[in-house]
Protein backbone atom coordinates (compact mmCIF):
# COMPACT_ATOMS: atom_id res chain seq x y z
CA UNK A 1 0.00 0.00 0.00
CA UNK A 2 1.55 3.30 -0.82
CA UNK A 3 1.63 6.55 0.88
CA UNK A 4 1.19 9.64 -0.04
CA UNK A 5 2.51 12.52 1.85
CA UNK A 6 0.81 15.97 2.18
CA UNK A 7 -2.62 14.93 1.57
CA UNK A 8 -3.88 15.01 4.28
CA UNK A 9 -2.24 18.28 5.26
CA UNK A 10 -3.72 19.95 2.15
CA UNK A 11 -7.43 18.48 3.29
CA UNK A 12 -6.52 20.67 6.65
CA UNK A 13 -5.43 23.39 4.74
CA UNK A 14 -8.81 23.45 2.42
CA UNK A 15 -10.37 22.90 5.68
CA UNK A 16 -9.11 25.79 7.35
CA UNK A 17 -9.94 28.17 4.22
CA UNK A 18 -13.50 27.20 3.82
CA UNK A 19 -14.68 28.07 7.74
CA UNK A 20 -12.69 31.42 7.26
CA UNK A 21 -14.20 31.74 3.70
CA UNK A 22 -12.24 32.16 0.42
CA UNK A 23 -10.54 35.95 -0.23
CA UNK A 24 -12.27 36.92 -3.60
CA UNK A 25 -8.62 37.47 -4.31
CA UNK A 26 -7.88 33.43 -3.85
CA UNK A 27 -10.71 31.90 -5.55
CA UNK A 28 -8.74 31.09 -8.73
CA UNK A 29 -5.60 30.32 -6.63
CA UNK A 30 -7.44 28.01 -4.39
CA UNK A 31 -9.74 26.20 -6.98
CA UNK A 32 -6.70 25.23 -9.20
CA UNK A 33 -4.74 24.43 -5.67
CA UNK A 34 -8.19 22.01 -4.95
CA UNK A 35 -7.78 20.67 -9.01
CA UNK A 36 -3.87 20.32 -9.06
CA UNK A 37 -3.82 18.56 -5.25
CA UNK A 38 -6.38 15.94 -6.66
CA UNK A 39 -4.92 15.38 -10.17
CA UNK A 40 -1.42 14.91 -8.32
CA UNK A 41 -2.75 12.01 -6.20
CA UNK A 42 -5.13 10.33 -8.99
CA UNK A 43 -1.91 10.34 -11.31
CA UNK A 44 0.31 8.61 -8.31
CA UNK A 45 -2.96 5.83 -8.14
CA UNK A 46 -3.29 5.30 -11.36
CA UNK A 47 1.11 4.87 -11.96
CA UNK A 48 0.62 2.30 -8.93
CA UNK A 49 -2.23 0.52 -10.43
CA UNK A 50 -4.68 1.59 -7.63
CA UNK A 51 -7.71 3.73 -6.93
CA UNK A 52 -7.49 6.26 -4.17
CA UNK A 53 -10.01 4.35 -2.52
CA UNK A 54 -7.47 1.75 -1.92
CA UNK A 55 -5.15 4.57 0.09
CA UNK A 56 -4.80 4.08 3.59
CA UNK A 57 -7.74 5.03 5.71
CA UNK A 58 -6.45 8.93 6.62
CA UNK A 59 -5.30 9.40 2.66
CA UNK A 60 -8.53 8.20 1.13
CA UNK A 61 -10.65 10.70 3.61
CA UNK A 62 -8.56 13.62 3.28
CA UNK A 63 -9.09 12.81 -0.98
CA UNK A 64 -12.27 12.17 -0.92
CA UNK A 65 -12.93 15.62 1.79
CA UNK A 66 -11.24 17.49 -1.19
CA UNK A 67 -13.15 15.42 -3.98
CA UNK A 68 -16.33 16.68 -2.86
CA UNK A 69 -15.90 20.24 -2.46
CA UNK A 70 -17.78 22.31 -5.04
CA UNK A 71 -15.43 24.26 -6.36
CA UNK A 72 -18.22 26.65 -8.27
CA UNK A 73 -19.86 27.32 -5.21
CA UNK A 74 -17.20 28.51 -2.55
CA UNK A 75 -17.50 30.47 0.37
CA UNK A 76 -16.56 33.89 -0.55
CA UNK A 77 -15.14 36.04 2.57
CA UNK A 78 -15.94 39.44 3.31
CA UNK A 79 -13.34 42.17 2.28
CA UNK A 80 -12.24 42.56 6.05
CA UNK A 81 -12.07 38.91 6.98
CA UNK A 82 -8.87 37.64 8.16
CA UNK A 83 -7.41 34.90 5.63
CA UNK A 84 -5.72 32.13 6.33
CA UNK A 85 -1.90 32.84 7.23
CA UNK A 86 0.02 31.28 4.18
CA UNK A 87 3.21 31.22 6.17
CA UNK A 88 3.84 29.70 9.44
CA UNK A 89 4.83 31.16 12.30
CA UNK A 90 8.36 30.30 13.47
CA UNK A 91 9.05 30.55 17.37
CA UNK A 92 13.04 31.55 18.49
CA UNK A 93 14.46 29.25 21.40
CA UNK A 94 10.99 27.57 21.56
CA UNK A 95 13.37 24.31 21.95
CA UNK A 96 15.79 25.77 24.38
CA UNK A 97 12.35 26.92 26.56
CA UNK A 98 11.40 22.75 26.11
CA UNK A 99 14.40 21.77 27.35
CA UNK A 100 14.33 24.39 30.24
CA UNK A 101 11.11 22.64 31.23
CA UNK A 102 12.23 19.16 30.63
CA UNK A 103 15.05 20.38 32.87
CA UNK A 104 12.67 21.39 35.70
CA UNK A 105 10.94 17.96 35.71
CA UNK A 106 14.31 16.16 36.10
CA UNK A 107 15.07 17.93 39.20
CA UNK A 108 11.43 17.40 40.66
CA UNK A 109 11.76 14.14 40.29
CA UNK A 110 15.19 13.07 41.52
CA UNK A 111 14.51 16.06 44.62
CA UNK A 112 10.87 15.23 45.70
CA UNK A 113 11.54 16.69 49.43
CA UNK A 114 11.10 19.78 48.13
CA UNK A 115 8.62 18.70 45.02
CA UNK A 116 5.05 20.80 45.88
CA UNK A 117 6.53 24.46 45.68
CA UNK A 118 8.67 23.54 42.60
CA UNK A 119 5.68 21.73 40.72
CA UNK A 120 3.58 25.10 40.94
CA UNK A 121 6.62 27.01 40.21
CA UNK A 122 7.05 25.32 37.01
CA UNK A 123 3.16 24.89 36.07
CA UNK A 124 3.69 29.32 36.79
CA UNK A 125 6.22 28.84 34.17
CA UNK A 126 4.23 26.89 31.86
CA UNK A 127 1.38 29.23 32.13
CA UNK A 128 3.36 32.12 31.06
CA UNK A 129 4.98 30.73 28.43
CA UNK A 130 2.24 29.10 26.77
CA UNK A 131 -0.11 33.00 27.31
CA UNK A 132 3.30 34.49 25.16
CA UNK A 133 3.07 32.45 22.52
CA UNK A 134 -0.65 32.92 22.01
CA UNK A 135 0.18 36.62 22.52
CA UNK A 136 1.97 36.27 19.34
CA UNK A 137 -0.58 34.50 17.53
CA UNK A 138 -2.47 37.19 18.61
CA UNK A 139 -0.78 39.81 17.46
CA UNK A 140 0.04 38.17 14.20
CA UNK A 141 -3.85 37.81 13.79
CA UNK A 142 -3.67 33.95 13.86
CA UNK A 143 -3.88 30.99 16.24
CA UNK A 144 -1.67 28.28 17.27
CA UNK A 145 -2.50 26.24 14.32
CA UNK A 146 -0.65 28.75 12.43
CA UNK A 147 2.60 28.03 13.97
CA UNK A 148 4.74 26.17 12.18
CA UNK A 149 5.58 22.45 12.76
CA UNK A 150 8.61 21.96 15.71
CA UNK A 151 6.58 25.40 17.37
CA UNK A 152 3.32 24.08 17.20
CA UNK A 153 4.28 20.60 18.90
CA UNK A 154 5.91 22.07 21.79
CA UNK A 155 3.37 25.17 22.23
CA UNK A 156 1.30 21.99 22.28
CA UNK A 157 3.18 19.76 25.06
CA UNK A 158 3.12 22.60 27.24
CA UNK A 159 0.16 23.74 27.08
CA UNK A 160 -1.11 19.96 27.99
CA UNK A 161 1.35 20.60 30.90
CA UNK A 162 -0.71 23.44 31.97
CA UNK A 163 -3.39 21.23 33.23
CA UNK A 164 -1.98 20.42 37.21
CA UNK A 165 -3.47 16.34 36.47
CA UNK A 166 -1.98 15.81 33.27
CA UNK A 167 1.25 17.61 34.51
CA UNK A 168 0.96 15.35 37.78
CA UNK A 169 0.39 12.40 35.79
CA UNK A 170 3.85 13.43 34.06
CA UNK A 171 5.50 13.65 36.57
CA UNK A 172 4.35 10.31 38.04
CA UNK A 173 4.84 8.53 34.50
CA UNK A 174 8.89 10.08 34.98
CA UNK A 175 9.46 9.18 38.62
CA UNK A 176 8.45 5.38 37.53
CA UNK A 177 10.26 5.04 34.45
CA UNK A 178 13.09 6.53 35.81
CA UNK A 179 13.44 4.18 38.90
CA UNK A 180 12.82 1.24 36.02
CA UNK A 181 15.92 2.62 33.75
CA UNK A 182 18.23 2.93 36.47
CA UNK A 183 17.50 -0.34 38.26
CA UNK A 184 17.73 -1.91 35.11
CA UNK A 185 20.92 -0.69 33.77
CA UNK A 186 22.75 -0.74 36.66
CA UNK A 187 22.31 -3.94 37.37
CA UNK A 188 23.33 -5.24 33.81
CA UNK A 189 25.68 -3.07 32.88
CA UNK A 190 29.38 -3.79 33.80
CA UNK A 191 30.11 -0.33 33.40
CA UNK A 192 27.30 1.67 34.55
CA UNK A 193 26.56 4.97 33.23
CA UNK A 194 26.84 8.02 35.46
CA UNK A 195 23.93 9.64 34.22
CA UNK A 196 20.85 8.19 33.19
CA UNK A 197 17.82 10.53 31.82
CA UNK A 198 14.56 9.79 31.02
CA UNK A 199 12.20 11.89 29.77
CA UNK A 200 8.98 12.09 28.23
CA UNK A 201 7.69 14.74 25.43
CA UNK A 202 5.54 15.25 22.51
CA UNK A 203 7.86 13.52 19.75
CA UNK A 204 6.76 11.76 16.43
CA UNK A 205 8.17 8.33 17.47
CA UNK A 206 7.29 5.73 19.81
CA UNK A 207 10.47 6.51 21.99
CA UNK A 208 14.41 7.17 21.07
CA UNK A 209 17.36 5.85 23.39
CA UNK A 210 21.26 6.25 23.61
CA UNK A 211 24.04 5.24 25.74
CA UNK A 212 27.13 7.14 25.94
CA UNK A 213 29.75 6.20 27.99
CA UNK A 214 28.82 8.87 30.89
CA UNK A 215 24.96 9.60 30.11
CA UNK A 216 22.26 6.57 28.85
CA UNK A 217 18.85 8.88 27.90
CA UNK A 218 15.71 8.26 26.81
CA UNK A 219 12.65 10.11 25.67
CA UNK A 220 9.32 8.73 24.98
CA UNK A 221 6.01 9.66 23.12
CA UNK A 222 3.85 11.35 25.74
CA UNK A 223 1.18 9.41 24.82
CA UNK A 224 2.54 6.63 27.08
CA UNK A 225 2.20 8.35 30.09
CA UNK A 226 -0.66 6.10 31.44
CA UNK A 227 1.31 3.18 30.64
CA UNK A 228 1.17 0.21 33.05
CA UNK A 229 4.45 -0.49 34.44
CA UNK A 230 5.56 -3.32 32.65
CA UNK A 231 4.76 -1.66 29.52
CA UNK A 232 7.21 1.61 30.92
CA UNK A 233 9.68 -1.61 31.69
CA UNK A 234 9.21 -2.67 28.06
CA UNK A 235 10.14 0.80 26.43
CA UNK A 236 13.12 1.05 28.69
CA UNK A 237 14.68 -2.44 27.57
CA UNK A 238 13.72 -1.01 23.73
CA UNK A 239 15.17 2.09 24.22
CA UNK A 240 18.43 1.12 26.23
CA UNK A 241 19.05 -2.90 25.59
CA UNK A 242 17.89 -2.87 21.57
CA UNK A 243 15.20 -4.20 20.12
CA UNK A 244 13.74 -8.06 20.35
CA UNK A 245 9.84 -9.00 18.66
CA UNK A 246 8.42 -9.60 22.16
CA UNK A 247 9.06 -6.19 22.95
CA UNK A 248 8.18 -4.48 20.44
CA UNK A 249 5.13 -6.55 19.71
CA UNK A 250 3.88 -5.16 22.76
CA UNK A 251 4.96 -1.51 22.50
CA UNK A 252 2.89 -1.48 18.85
CA UNK A 253 -0.20 -3.10 20.33
CA UNK A 254 -0.28 -0.72 23.47
CA UNK A 255 -0.17 1.94 20.80
CA UNK A 256 -3.22 0.88 19.48
CA UNK A 257 -4.78 1.01 22.80
CA UNK A 258 -7.51 3.58 24.07
CA UNK A 259 -5.13 4.86 26.60
CA UNK A 260 -2.94 6.25 24.04
CA UNK A 261 -5.09 6.96 21.68
CA UNK A 262 -6.45 9.45 24.52
CA UNK A 263 -3.15 11.22 24.78
CA UNK A 264 -2.23 11.92 21.09
CA UNK A 265 -5.45 13.14 20.56
CA UNK A 266 -5.93 15.28 23.88
CA UNK A 267 -2.35 16.78 22.54
CA UNK A 268 -2.56 17.09 19.11
CA UNK A 269 -6.35 18.81 19.13
CA UNK A 270 -4.69 21.40 21.80
CA UNK A 271 -2.95 23.80 18.63
CA UNK A 272 -5.20 21.76 16.06
CA UNK A 273 -8.30 23.59 16.34
CA UNK A 274 -8.17 26.55 13.96
CA UNK A 275 -11.21 28.26 16.35
CA UNK A 276 -13.86 27.03 18.69
CA UNK A 277 -16.57 26.58 15.82
CA UNK A 278 -19.63 24.46 16.08
CA UNK A 279 -20.26 24.63 12.70
CA UNK A 280 -19.25 22.43 10.69
CA UNK A 281 -19.80 21.26 7.12
CA UNK A 282 -22.81 19.13 7.91
CA UNK A 283 -23.16 19.34 11.63
CA UNK A 284 -23.75 22.10 14.42
CA UNK A 285 -23.05 20.47 18.00
CA UNK A 286 -24.27 23.26 19.42
CA UNK A 287 -27.99 22.31 18.14
CA UNK A 288 -26.50 18.43 18.74
CA UNK A 289 -25.86 19.49 22.42
CA UNK A 290 -28.99 21.37 23.18
CA UNK A 291 -31.04 17.99 22.24
CA UNK A 292 -29.00 15.90 24.06
CA UNK A 293 -28.99 17.76 26.91
CA UNK A 294 -32.81 18.10 27.31
CA UNK A 295 -32.89 14.36 26.40
CA UNK A 296 -30.47 12.73 28.71
CA UNK A 297 -29.18 15.27 31.30
CA UNK A 298 -32.79 16.96 32.35
CA UNK A 299 -31.40 20.55 30.12
CA UNK A 300 -29.28 21.16 33.36
CA UNK A 301 -25.73 20.66 31.99
CA UNK A 302 -24.22 23.51 31.38
CA UNK A 303 -22.71 24.08 27.81
CA UNK A 304 -19.02 23.40 27.33
CA UNK A 305 -17.08 24.48 24.68
CA UNK A 306 -17.76 22.43 21.69
CA UNK A 307 -15.28 22.38 18.19
CA UNK A 308 -14.34 20.49 15.18
CA UNK A 309 -10.60 19.58 15.15
CA UNK A 310 -9.12 19.91 11.54
CA UNK A 311 -7.33 16.55 11.73
CA UNK A 312 -9.01 12.89 9.90
CA UNK A 313 -8.77 10.21 12.82
CA UNK A 314 -9.63 6.58 12.23
CA UNK A 315 -10.23 5.18 15.61
CA UNK A 316 -10.90 8.03 17.94
CA UNK A 317 -13.29 10.39 16.82
CA UNK A 318 -13.64 12.99 20.51
CA UNK A 319 -12.06 14.54 23.35
CA UNK A 320 -13.12 15.72 26.42
CA UNK A 321 -10.87 18.05 27.54
CA UNK A 322 -11.81 18.55 31.32
CA UNK A 323 -8.94 20.93 32.32
CA UNK A 324 -11.10 23.71 29.40
CA UNK A 325 -14.52 21.85 29.81
CA UNK A 326 -13.87 21.88 25.75
CA UNK A 327 -15.35 18.65 23.70
CA UNK A 328 -13.58 18.43 20.46
CA UNK A 329 -15.46 16.01 17.82
CA UNK A 330 -13.16 14.82 15.04
CA UNK A 331 -13.87 15.98 11.25
CA UNK A 332 -13.93 12.48 10.20
CA UNK A 333 -18.10 12.03 11.70
CA UNK A 334 -18.85 15.69 10.01
CA UNK A 335 -19.93 14.14 6.34
CA UNK A 336 -23.43 13.23 5.29
CA UNK A 337 -22.39 9.82 4.91
CA UNK A 338 -21.90 9.54 8.90
CA UNK A 339 -25.33 9.79 10.60
CA UNK A 340 -26.59 11.94 12.77
CA UNK A 341 -27.08 9.23 15.57
CA UNK A 342 -23.41 8.22 15.21
CA UNK A 343 -22.35 12.13 15.89
CA UNK A 344 -24.87 12.54 18.67
CA UNK A 345 -23.11 9.21 20.26
CA UNK A 346 -19.78 10.56 20.24
CA UNK A 347 -21.12 13.99 21.87
CA UNK A 348 -23.23 12.38 24.06
CA UNK A 349 -20.14 10.04 25.17
CA UNK A 350 -17.98 12.98 25.49
CA UNK A 351 -20.46 14.93 27.76
CA UNK A 352 -20.59 11.89 30.07
CA UNK A 353 -16.79 12.45 30.75
CA UNK A 354 -17.89 16.01 31.32
CA UNK A 355 -20.55 14.63 33.81
CA UNK A 356 -19.10 11.37 35.74
CA UNK A 357 -15.79 12.10 37.93
CA UNK A 358 -13.16 9.04 37.19
CA UNK A 359 -11.55 6.92 39.65
CA UNK A 360 -8.57 6.70 40.57
CA UNK A 361 -7.37 2.64 40.89
CA UNK A 362 -4.11 1.61 41.39
CA UNK A 363 -2.32 4.58 40.80
CA UNK A 364 -4.08 5.45 37.39
CA UNK A 365 -7.21 7.00 36.55
CA UNK A 366 -10.24 5.25 35.71
CA UNK A 367 -12.48 7.07 33.02
CA UNK A 368 -15.25 4.45 31.67
CA UNK A 369 -16.27 3.43 35.34
CA UNK A 370 -19.13 1.06 35.55
CA UNK A 371 -21.17 4.00 36.18
CA UNK A 372 -20.13 5.87 32.85
CA UNK A 373 -21.04 2.36 31.17
CA UNK A 374 -24.23 2.36 32.28
CA UNK A 375 -25.18 5.78 31.12
CA UNK A 376 -23.34 5.28 27.88
CA UNK A 377 -25.65 2.68 26.85
CA UNK A 378 -29.01 4.53 27.75
CA UNK A 379 -28.33 6.36 24.25
CA UNK A 380 -31.51 5.39 22.43
CA UNK A 381 -28.87 3.34 19.32
CA UNK A 382 -26.46 2.57 21.26
CA UNK A 383 -25.68 -0.61 19.94
CA UNK A 384 -26.17 1.01 16.21
CA UNK A 385 -24.05 3.82 16.81
CA UNK A 386 -21.42 1.60 18.32
CA UNK A 387 -21.29 -0.90 15.20
CA UNK A 388 -21.28 2.08 13.14
CA UNK A 389 -18.20 3.73 14.79
CA UNK A 390 -16.59 -0.34 14.52
CA UNK A 391 -16.97 -0.04 10.91
CA UNK A 392 -15.76 3.34 10.37
CA UNK A 393 -12.34 2.63 12.18
CA UNK A 394 -11.57 -0.38 10.10
CA UNK A 395 -12.15 1.14 6.76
Amino acid sequence: MIRIQGIVKAAQIARSQLQAGVPPSRLVSFQEFIQETLAQIEKICANANMSPAQLPTPSRKAYEFLAQIDLTNLPVASQNSPSVSVQPIRLKNIRNQQQQVLSAIASIVAHPQNSHSKKQQLLKNLQETVATIEGICTQQNATPAQLSKTSRQTYAWMKFLTDESNLERHLSATRRTQKLAEEMLWSQMQHPCKTITVEFTNITHLYKGKIGPLEAKAQINEAFLNAPDEILAVLVRLAFLGKNQADSQAIKEYALSEDYSEVVLEVDLIADTEAENPQGKCYNLDRLFHTLNREYFGGKMVKPRLSWNRSFTTRKFGHYERGRDRVVLSISLDSDRVPQYVVEFVLYHELLHKHHEGKWVNGRLNVHTPEFRQDEQKFRKYKEADQWLTKLASE
